[in-house]
């Protein structure tokens, strides 16, 4: 994986303006990893699609995250410093026995859920999106022995495939664990890196199309000759410009 450059980060934002949130983590892989064709890239489990967004924002933003949220109980305003090293949930080894789970007298093998899946999700409401999510991460279905196809797994399987896939795949599943400071509520807030990272690249690019805008007008450059220098160096024809 590569690091992005300021050009490449702003044809993602423009490939993403008006995409959903699963494509436009695609979007932001794709030239990280040009090795891997979009195929490839939607086939990635959630979890190291997430860890490789993770890094790739660390690359360009830095190993901290400011956040702002607000207490669920007395609704004051919390800012936060998160490092990026807190985020990542610890790895799971390839041949993890959660991967197949038995449950009175089911058997039933399991992947974790990648961008494909949430692709075939696109128009169902929450209840059919939940059951093609869970019956879509079955690979091998039984009952006693027989075989069966995943739509006929009823719901106590199902509840449990959903507790498995969280284990198997623990990545795509971040949350914080938060404490208000006013009146000491405790809660955990589920963290999305695609939607940070966006919100991120989003405030990025239109703060470097006006530094643009600027540069060109002051000294005839082109963009492609702007987004080529350094942010130092850019700041410091930005002071001299509006001299």
């Amino acid at each position: 994986m590569r690091a992005l450059s300021a050009s490449q980060l702003l044809d993602i934002w423009e490939r993403g303006q008006a995409a959903l949130p699963y494509e436009r983590a695609l979007h932001i892989l794709s030239p990280a990893i040009p090795e891997l064709p979009p195929k490839a890239l939607a086939l990635l489990s959630i979890g190291d699609r997430d860890s490789k967004l993770l890094l790739l924002r660390e690359w360009v933003f830095g190993h901290e995250l400011l956040m702002m949220t607000a207490c669920p109980s007395c609704f004051q305003t919390l800012e936060l410093v998160v490092p990026t090293s807190s985020l990542r949930a610890p790895m799971k080894p390839v041949d993890d026995p959660g991967h197949l789970m038995q449950l009175d007298g089911y058997t039933v093998r399991i992947r974790p859920l990648n961008s494909e899946d949430i692709i075939s999700c696109a128009g169902l409401d929450a209840d059919q999106c939940r059951r093609m999510l869970l019956t879509g991460c079955v690979t091998e279905a039984s009952f006693e022995g027989n075989v069966l196809s995943a739509q006929m797994l009823p719901e106590c399987v199902l509840q449990e495939i959903e507790v498995r896939i969280a284990d198997i795949d623990p990545q795509a599943d971040i949350r914080l664990n938060l404490v208000c400071p006013e009146c000491n509520k405790t809660w955990m807030q589920v963290f999305d890196i695609v939607s940070y990272f966006w919100m991120e690249i989003d405030a990025w690019a239109h703060r470097i199309l006006l530094e643009v805008s600027v540069l060109a007008r002051a000294f005839g450059w082109r963009e492609s000759e702007i987004l080529e220098l350094s942010p130092a160096r850019r700041q410091i024809y930005l002071a001299m410009a509006q001299a």
